[in-house]
């Protein structure tokens, strides 16, 4: 089956973010990322935290990531405007789709090394890392640097890492480049 989903934009800095932006756009140019269990399997993979070797997408994999994408997008809005909003989604996921940790020798380099392994292809294992990724988000408090793309019709959120700070597009190369166009027809104008 072939699913409809738009094309995932990666331009966040911030596995978190990516995920909120797996839904983008405004009107009629509203782009739809999660449509189906595949779709989101699909991103995982492009994210490159799904478990290698996973074919097949678990029944409510679609289901669970827009409960998680919602229950994100309320805690970072509610801890920027310096609220609580629930955790029990993100814990949930946390706990259910928890890694394990095995010592294991290493043949190759002969020493023991620590392995992380998913503990199974379902919904909540799948989306662990991105809970994870949410949760060092919020707990590191540098919410000040996850910034919404100052272009005209862009619903774009990215994690501003530059050294100054002062980053204000999703990508200078498709929003930064139209604003500054538009300024500069502006100025000519006047």
């Amino acid at each position: 089956m072939t699913s409809n989903a738009s094309v995932p934009l990666f331009i966040a800095d911030h596995l978190a973010i990516d995920f909120l932006n797996a839904r983008y756009g405004v009107g009629a140019a509203s782009r739809e990322c999660f449509v189906d269990d595949r779709a989101v399997l699909d991103w995982l993979k492009s994210a490159g935290v799904a478990p290698e070797g996973i074919q097949e997408a678990p029944q409510g994999l679609c289901a669970l990531a827009l409960e998680l994408r919602a229950g994100a997008q309320a805690l970072i809005d509610g801890a920027k405007a310096g609220a609580c909003a629930p955790t029990t989604l993100v814990n949930r996921i946390l706990e259910q789709g928890r890694r394990s940790r095995a010592l294991e020798w290493d043949q190759a380099t002969a020493r023991f090394i620590l392995v992380e392994k998913t503990r199974g292809t379902d919904a909540a294992s799948l989306l662990e890392p991105v809970a994870a990724a949410l949760a060092d988000l919020l707990a590191a408090g540098s919410l000040d640097r996850v910034k919404q793309c100052e272009g005209d019709g862009c619903s774009l959120l990215f994690c501003d890492l530059t050294k100054s700070h002062r980053r204000r597009w999703c990508s200078m190369a498709v929003c930064g480049n139209r604003m500054k166009v538009a300024a500069f027809r502006a100025r000519k104008k006047g």
